[in-house]
C-alpha cells in the first residue's frame, strides 16, 4: 500500500496570489487555497518527499511529517527547491543524512544554488557551522532507468518536458505524481498505464508555454485512463466547488491535505 499526500496543489506564486482580488483569492473556502506544489509519500514504512517547496516548513507542520527518509526532485525551479534548507531540521532529529534524488538538469541548479550545501564539487560538501546546514546526500535519477531503488522503495521516474527542459514525474506502484510538464514522450506514457491515482499537472484554463492546460490534462487521462485523476500545479482560475460540478467521471481538484491510497 502506497499514501500520498499532496502537501500542495498550487501554482508557483501559490492562491491565493499577493493582492489578487478575483472570486478564488478572495474565497474562504480552504480547498481553495493552495500551497506550492509538492507531496508526501509513505511506502514501506518510509517517508519520501517529492520536491522541497517554498512551503516545506508550514507543509511539514501542518501535516505532522515525523521524519524524511529521502527527497525526489522533479526539476530545480524556486517552487519546487527553494524550501531545502528545511531539511536541517529533520537532520537534527534523525541525526543522519538525506539522500536528495535528481536527473541531470536539477543536480547541477542544485550544486550551483545552494554551494553551502553541497560545496563546489571538488572538496565535498562543508561542515556544519553556527546553525548548521542540511547534510545532504546527492544522487542521480536517471529517467532512463526502469526503476531506481529509494531506501527500499521501488520508484519509476518518468521523462517529462517542461518547455525546453525535461522534468521527472515518478510513478510509485499504482500511483504516479505528473506535475510541470507540457509534453510527455510516448516512452514515458508507456509508464503510465495501469494507475489507480494520477496526480496530474493542470496550471489553468488557457494554453501555457511549460504547463498542461485543462484540456492537455483531459487528452492524457482519456488517453491512459487512470482509476482516478488529481488535478494539481493549479492557479486560481479554478474554483473548487464550481470545477467540482464542471469535470468529467473520474478526474477532480486535488486540495492541500488530502491523501489518497493505493
Amino acid at each position: 500500500m502506497t499514501e500520498v499526500t499532496v502537501l500542495g496543489c498550487g501554482t508557483s506564486t501559490g492562491v491565493p496570489l499577493i493582492h489578487c482580488k478575483c472570486k478564488v483569492c478572495r474565497s474562504k473556502n480552504p480547498k481553495n487555497h493552495r500551497l506550492r506544489a509538492s507531496i508526501w509519500v509513505k511506502s514501506q514504512g518510509k517517508s519520501i518527499l517529492v520536491d522541497t517547496s517554498t512551503d516545506l516548513r508550514a507543509q511539514a507542520l501542518a501535516n505532522k511529517i515525523p521524519r524524511i527518509d529521502a527527497v525526489l526532485y522533479t526539476h530545480p525551479h524556486a517552487d519546487h527547491i527553494h524550501g531545502i534548507d528545511e531539511l536541517r531540521s529533520y537532520n537534527y532529529v534523525q541525526k543522519q543524512s538525506i539522500p536528495v534524488y535528481g536527473n541531470d538538469w536539477t543536480r547541477a541548479e542544485l550544486l550551483a544554488k545552494f554551494p553551502y550545501i553541497f560545496g563546489t564539487g571538488k572538496e565535498g560538501p562543508p561542515k556544519p557551522e553556527g546553525g548548521g546546514v542540511p547534510q545532504l546526500i546527492l544522487n542521480a535519477m536517471p529517467s532512463s532507468a526502469p526503476r531506481v531503488d529509494v531506501c527500499g522503495v521501488p520508484v519509476i521516474p518518468i521523462a517529462l518536458q517542461h518547455g525546453s527542459k525535461e522534468c521527472l514525474g515518478y510513478r510509485f506502484d499504482r500511483v504516479a505524481y505528473v506535475t510541470d510538464c507540457s509534453y510527455i514522450p510516448e516512452t514515458s506514457i508507456q509508464r503510465l498505464f495501469g494507475l489507480d491515482v494520477l496526480i496530474l499537472d493542470c496550471v489553468r484554463l488557457e494554453p501555457h508555454p511549460t504547463h498542461f492546460n485543462l484540456d492537455q490534462a483531459l487528452d492524457l487521462v482519456s488517453k491512459i485512463k487512470p482509476k482516478k485523476t488529481f488535478l494539481t500545479h493549479m492557479g486560481h482560475d479554478f474554483e473548487y466547488l464550481e470545477w467540482k460540478k464542471k469535470l468529467p467521471k473520474g478526474v477532480h481538484l486535488a486540495f492541500d491535505r488530502m491523501t489518497v491510497r493505493a
